[in-house]
């Protein structure tokens, strides 16, 4: 059966175990589906690995909670010393990753109290740019109102040089007509 298309034997530990990978080949096509899931073939040996399993699981565990109290680097250390796919391998990458999880969510949750203040700094912004806006309005208002007394001050100014000519100009033909 190794020689068909999507049957592999595994390496290591599980030699002897075949897995079809779901490829179809011309003599698996009957009795199959379509993108059938990944199944061992030797449910015998898969059942004694899962016992296996179990306890390896257990050991794994207490090498955690061994774990807990060491430092980064002290476990990254055994991490690398350690055969991969080991139960010292696996219960470090497990202590690991927690702790890098535990950290995505601290991290998350300064984010999120950040962008809680960005959005309340945010708000307050653009409360400050209304009543900036609205200042800005009443200024620009004054002035026009202040531009429009100027030209009427400035009318005013020019009748009153106008009329000051005029009686300048009469008095001086009231003298001359005297005369």
């Amino acid at each position: 059966m190794a020689g068909w298309a999507g049957v592999r034997s595994l390496p290591g530990e599980m030699a002897g175990v075949e897995v079809n990978l779901g490829y179809l080949g011309a003599r698996k096509l009957t009795g199959r589906l379509l993108r059938m899931p990944v199944f061992a073939d030797n449910v015998q040996a898969a059942e004694t690995r899962s016992g296996e399993d179990t306890t390896s699981a257990g050991r794994v565990e207490a090498l955690v909670q061994l774990l807990r109290g060491r430092s980064y680097e002290e476990i990254r250390q055994r991490m690398y010393d350690s055969a991969p796919g080991s139960a010292w391998w696996t219960a470090c990458k497990v202590e690991l990753e927690l702790r890098n999880g535990q950290q995505v969510a601290e991290a998350s949750l300064a984010m999120s109290r950040v962008s809680e203040k960005m959005w309340a700094s945010t708000q307050h912004f653009e409360q400050l740019a209304d009543t900036l806006h609205q200042a800005t309005n009443d200024i620009a208002d004054l002035l026009r109102g202040t531009q429009e007394a100027g030209r009427r001050l400035e009318i005013a100014v020019y009748v009153t040089i106008g009329v000051t000519l005029v009686q300048l100009f009469n008095l001086i033909f009231e003298v001359f007509r005297k005369r």
